[in-house]
């Protein structure tokens, strides 16, 4: 019987081969799935299972291969391969929300592969190639210490840490250039975390915690300007109402304007994606003076930093519909 695909339950090679590709013949030890580490799903157009082994060595090559705490994987290619080939020319452009990269991975080699989940691309070494350097964010990693242990996993440290001296909210600017999501230069390829939108979509508590950490800012900064009666005004909204105003935080500004927040939170850095969905964007444009997007990234244990962008920010942005609403009984 054919075992279901489950985030970080064990699989060995053959069983992995059961769920991908059922109706051809597995050898232990050769052939594609037998021995290699990266095979092309069967009517799959560009998806791919990867096999991981780290501390693996291939002749006079060591690898040198790590996830982080975030959830990011460092991981190189052949060390024949190049930047041109096809397969490194998919990988450099693969889209997650389009296609599917599975990733399985030991610690140690008499260990089986603990499937960590699907991979999303997100950046590359350009000066480097044979092998090619990549970073890959798992999507939804979640781990805990019996998982590491039970795979010998040790996590490399994260790259961004919050300094525990700092208020739980701190304002930064903007980014300079709001649609650049994927980095791929030699400089940055070092050191950056990412996240994806869909983990905070899915995960209700890091959304609700970056309310939380707004709406006490927000009355933070009325109290410190003297502004007790507006402070005490403030409303979360969304917490009060529900979802479907179109905003989380009602504030004010220090002349008693009325100030729509939205917020979208994220575990991930400042170039980290977000979603918005047609309502927000609509309340946006109806409210082009008074609504902003407070934008909290580097979110870790109720501490954070955050941008805001206002209403012609939002729709300057570059945006992407990535699902479709689809009417059966129409043309």
């Amino acid at each position: 019987m054919t075992r279901s695909l489950i985030q970080n339950q064990t699989y060995s090679r053959k069983e992995v081969h059961s769920i991908f590709s059922p109706h051809t013949i597995f050898t232990p030890q050769s052939g594609t799935w037998g021995l290699q580490g990266i095979i092309k799903v069967p009517n799959g157009v560009k998806d791919y299972v990867f096999f991981v082994t780290f501390e693996r060595r291939q002749g006079s090559f060591q690898f040198k291969e790590n996830i982080s705490e975030s959830g990011v994987l460092t991981w190189q290619s052949q060390p024949s391969q190049t930047l041109q080939e096809s397969r490194i020319m998919d990988f450099i452009n693969h889209d997650h929300t389009r296609n599917n990269i599975y990733l399985f991975l030991r610690a140690k080699r008499d260990l089986d592969y603990t499937y960590l989940g699907k991979l999303a691309y997100l950046s590359h070494d350009k000066e480097k190639e044979k092998p090619v350097f990549f970073k890959w964010q798992i999507i939804d990693f979640v781990y805990t210490p019996k998982l590491l242990e039970d795979m010998k996993l040790q996590l490399a440290v994260s790259e961004i840490s919050m300094d525990k001296e700092e208020l739980p909210l701190k304002e930064t600017k903007k980014p300079n250039i709001i649609d650049e999501v994927r980095i791929n230069s030699h400089k940055q390829f070092n050191g950056k975390i990412f996240d994806f939108a869909e983990n905070e979509k899915k995960n209700t508590a890091i959304g609700a915690s970056g309310e939380e950490l707004v709406l006490s800012f927000e009355r933070e900064f009325l109290l410190t300007n003297n502004k007790k009666e507006l402070a005490e005004k403030v409303m979360h909204v969304s917490k009060v109402i529900g979802d479907g105003t179109g905003f989380d935080i009602l504030s004010f500004d220090l002349n008693g304007n009325k100030k729509f927040i939205e917020v979208k939170t994220t575990k991930g850095g400042i170039g980290t994606p977000f979603y918005i969905t047609a309502n927000e964007l609509e309340f946006a444009k109806l409210n082009l003076n008074h609504y902003y997007v407070y934008r909290v990234y580097n979110y870790q244990k109720k501490n954070g930093l955050f941008y805001k962008l206002s209403s012609m920010d939002l729709l300057e942005m570059k945006r992407e519909a990535i699902n479709y609403k689809m009417y059966p009984n129409k043309i």
